[in-house]
């Protein structure tokens, strides 16, 4: 259990990224004052995925891992896609 290889990021790259959410972090605030309809709400939640990936692959260095926990997250990830889509199909026709 001691063969873990250590993963030390730049604080360079550390800024980076937290510009990256914080653009992203803009996107979605400016997307939900359009009133877009459902679209905002589809919206929302791309951009969350996507910072949620983000955070994933650098905070919580998922770069790094083998690729059976990598597979197990985009898993996790195709889930709740397939569960935010029957939600706005099942929205959609009542």
């Amino acid at each position: 259990m001691n063969n873990h290889d250590s993963h030390i990021t730049s604080y360079a790259l550390n800024f980076k990224v937290l510009l990256v959410l914080l653009i992203l972090t803009t996107i979605t605030i400016l997307v939900i004052k359009l009133h877009l309809g459902a679209f905002t709400v589809a919206m929302a939640l791309t951009l969350a995925s996507v910072k949620t990936a983000i955070v994933l692959t650098y905070f919580m260095h998922l770069k790094f891992e083998n690729l059976i926990l990598r597979l197990m997250v985009g898993g996790v990830f195709l889930l709740f896609a397939i569960i935010i889509v029957i939600t706005f199909i099942d929205y959609y026709f009542r």
